[in-house]
């Protein structure tokens, strides 16, 4: 009898309880997928059978008359948002309310999380206001010499693939140029990644960005139930470790001062050197409304957390975004003759030499990268949290504080509203003198306050590889290429795909001197 009883309390909080929770998108009128119990309509992704990108793009095409479609993460109300408008105001406009991005764990229970990618509310903004220093344009130029060594590597590469046969793996030419050239600019070592496919940094990258059993088996706890973010977390600090390592000596070697490289770590141990960071608060306020005062410290932890999403996202989206290039420029090769033309023609100006005004000068080139950036986004969605109380005016829907917000940018990007004929590789479209795109459905570094930091470091650098790659050789389909790819569903932050991305490298026969 108590077996019969316990078992029965067991199937009412199971069941019946959860099911009372999920009628938030119905109270609202909210389209919305009738969920289960316990995981919502989260099941797919939790289980490792679709990714949260792919799940997004399914409801978006689902519900066309939409603006807006419900779903659960677990309990949590998730709110997919199909509506520009309503895109432009959640990123920008009324930013105030949706300044988290509320993908990140706890910090104090896992310090890397304390980056400026997943940190939010004032820790996030006083973060950003000194990291910003480390992309300006000054910034930028100074390093290109770096890209250009970097790209120089990649002809010698590129030469030994031709003579073993041609066969290669887009995919790991390119994040291990995005890796040596984030090495030299960030931290000012020569990793020696584009040679060796299996040094440190190329290891440690593809360390970053692979999900063990219990990274996975933790954020499925913590998705479907949130409140156990502050009691759990991932025990694997191997990459934790072996970054704090990497920081330490080189702070060490520069004996804690600015080397006057100008790189990335020489930023933080300037920002080390003032000490703390202050600014106004995006979380509290007085009772005039007007923000309180905020501080920072500038901590060991903090500043490995950075160097970890320096490293990390520098070259995992530029390495994806670039590789995907060469993949769409492999199936046109009309289009790849006309940007060899182009690089060609620009680099004769300069000695066949690459720098910073020679890519500025090759347009097709950087159309073809932002095309292959519409169809396939490396973040093919956008997160953000509900901070406040807002009110969807053009709706009348109200939402509450938690509230998820889903962007399926993936899906923006290859919806036939806003691009003719989306399926297609058409550069031109990115012409000014083509079709006008609108600003917020094309979103791969995001927009608004919380738009990608690093967007013109990771477009240059990727323009720059390609320009490298362009200019000797000619990338074609190989025996092993599939025209479509099969996405990694259990990647959700940025995708992956399974199987990498193999083509075949020719040397040009005809290169103008």
């Amino acid at each position: 009898m108590i077996s019969l009883i316990l078992t029965s309390l067991l199937l009412f909080l199971l069941y019946f309880i959860p099911l009372k929770q999920f009628d938030y998108w119905k109270k609202r009128n909210v389209k919305c997928d009738p969920p289960i119990p316990i995981f919502g309509n989260h099941y797919q992704n939790i289980v490792g059978i679709k990714s949260i990108v792919e799940i997004a793009e399914e409801l978006y095409k689902k519900y066309p008359q939409e603006k807006v479609v419900g779903y659960y993460r677990g309990r949590t109300p998730t709110l997919i948002i199909r509506d520009l408008d309503i895109v432009k105001n959640v990123l920008n406009v009324h930013f105030a309310y949706f300044y988290p991005r509320g993908i990140g764990r706890n910090p104090k229970l896992e310090p890397l999380f304390m980056n400026l990618f997943h940190v939010d509310g004032d820790t996030w903004k006083l973060a950003r206001k000194r990291l910003t220093a480390a992309f300006t344009t000054a910034k930028l130029k100074s390093m290109f010499p770096l890209i250009v060594n970097c790209a120089e590597k990649l002809h010698v590469v590129g030469e030994k693939i031709v003579i073993n046969g041609g066969e290669f793996d887009a995919r790991e030419i390119m994040a291990r140029f995005t890796t040596e050239f984030i090495g030299a600019c960030g931290f000012g070592i020569d990793m020696d990644s584009i040679n060796n496919e299996h040094s440190l940094f190329r290891e440690l990258g593809k360390q970053m960005f692979s999900r063990s059993s219990i990274n996975r088996i933790v954020v499925a706890f913590i998705e479907l139930f949130p409140e156990l973010r502050n009691v759990i977390y991932n025990p694997e600090y191997e990459v934790h470790d072996k970054i704090a390592q990497i920081f330490t000596n080189i702070r060490d070697q520069r004996h804690g001062k600015s080397s006057g490289r100008n790189d990335f770590i020489d930023l933080l141990l300037d920002l080390e050197t003032k000490g703390k960071i202050y600014g106004e608060s995006v979380e509290n306020f007085k009772e005039d409304g007007t923000p309180v005062m905020v501080e920072l410290e500038m901590d060991m932890n903090f500043m490995v957390a950075q160097v970890f999403v320096f490293f990390g996202a520098g070259f995992e989206t530029s390495s994806f975004a670039s590789s995907y290039t060469l993949h769409q420029l492999a199936f046109h090769p009309e289009i790849q003759n006309d940007i060899q033309d182009e690089v060609d023609k620009v680099l004769l100006k300069y000695d066949n030499k690459l720098c910073y005004d020679a890519v500025a000068q090759m347009p097709l080139l950087a159309m073809a990268f932002k095309e292959a950036m519409r169809m396939f986004p490396s973040p093919g969605a956008l997160h953000r949290v509900c901070a406040k109380r807002y009110t969807i005016e053009d709706l009348g829907i109200t939402i509450d504080p938690g509230v998820k917000i889903i962007i399926p940018i993936q899906a923006i990007h290859n919806d036939e509203k806003y691009f003719e004929r989306p399926t297609e590789f058409r550069p031109e479209r990115f012409s000014t003198n083509k079709e006008e795109i609108h600003k917020y459905a094309y979103l791969p570094f995001g927009e608004g306050p919380r738009a990608c930091i690093g967007a013109r470091l990771g477009e240059m650098q990727s323009l720059a590889g390609l320009a490298a790659i362009l200019h000797k050789f000619t990338v074609e389909p190989s025996s092993s290429t599939k025209r479509e790819l099969k996405v990694n569903p259990i990647m959700n932050t940025v995708q992956g795909i399974i199987g990498g991305l193999p083509l075949r490298l020719k040397l040009r026969k005809k290169i103008i001197n």
